[in-house]
């Protein structure tokens, strides 16, 4: 039986791990599949799995920046392009979804209208109708973010999804298996409001207000629905 990996590329805050779990957590609950379907690897210790081990992959969040072009991360980058060649389904959220447009050719780097957090509504694109992960979901969309830096340009061949008053590219798919999502589907209203009251000072720095930016957290179970679906999609795919 073939593996859903969830491609571990950082932690959490830590007082928020001790109290919520990390990252991998919140997905694996996201995605509703048994304990035996899945598999976390810490990217930042091992290198990336066997292709033919794979049924499918997410690639979570981090604290880390695309943009430090560390060693482990390079490596991943390497390894997407003949995932995707061989259409093996992979979703990569918020660094991941950076990592996945950086290594297909896109460019990444600070968000040119400063940091995003909060909850925000997300504007579908016509091609999200008929989409596999955001079809049918309602408008506007909303969903928590919480990034310093975004992608700039999608990589050749990558249809955008979905946008944010404030962010171009929320979501993008490309050769029809490889989602990235700048959104935080596995967070809820208290993780979302926790990194803005962490981050207060950072934000302030750059003119965001910490305060304004807490009166956005909401619910946004609709957001949340995409890990099913993509849980389902691996299953789906899943013939051995």
């Amino acid at each position: 039986m073939k593996t859903l990996f969830i491609l571990k590329t950082g932690s959490t805050l830590p007082k928020l791990a001790a109290r919520r779990g990390d990252f991998e957590d919140w997905i694996l609950a996201g995605l509703g599949l048994p304990p035996e379907a899945t598999r976390v690897l810490d990217m930042r210790e091992v290198p990336p799995p066997a292709y033919e081990a794979l049924s499918a992959a997410v690639i979570t969040g981090s604290h880390a920046m695309v943009t430090d072009h560390a060693s482990w991360s390079e490596r991943l980058a390497d390894w997407l392009p003949e995932l995707i060649a061989r259409r093996i389904p992979v979703l990569g959220i918020c660094y991941g979804h950076q990592l996945l447009a950086y290594a297909l050719g896109g460019a990444v780097g600070a968000a040119p209208a400063g940091p995003e957090y909060g909850t925000v509504a997300l504007t579908l694109e016509t091609a999200a109708r008929t989409d596999p992960l955001l079809g049918d979901l309602p408008e506007p969309l909303y969903a928590h973010v919480s990034h310093f830096q975004s992608v700039l340009a999608l990589p050749q061949g990558a249809t955008r999804l979905a946008s944010s008053a404030q962010e171009p590219q929320q979501a993008f798919v490309v050769a029809g298996c490889a989602w990235g999502v700048q959104f935080h589907p596995e967070f809820d209203e208290d993780i979302v409001a926790t990194y803005i009251r962490v981050y207060a000072a950072q934000l302030q720095e750059r003119g965001v207000e910490p305060e304004a930016r807490l009166e956005t957290c909401r619910s946004a179970p609709a957001a949340t629905q995409i890990l099913r679906r993509f849980g389902r999609l691996a299953q789906s795919g899943n013939r051995e």
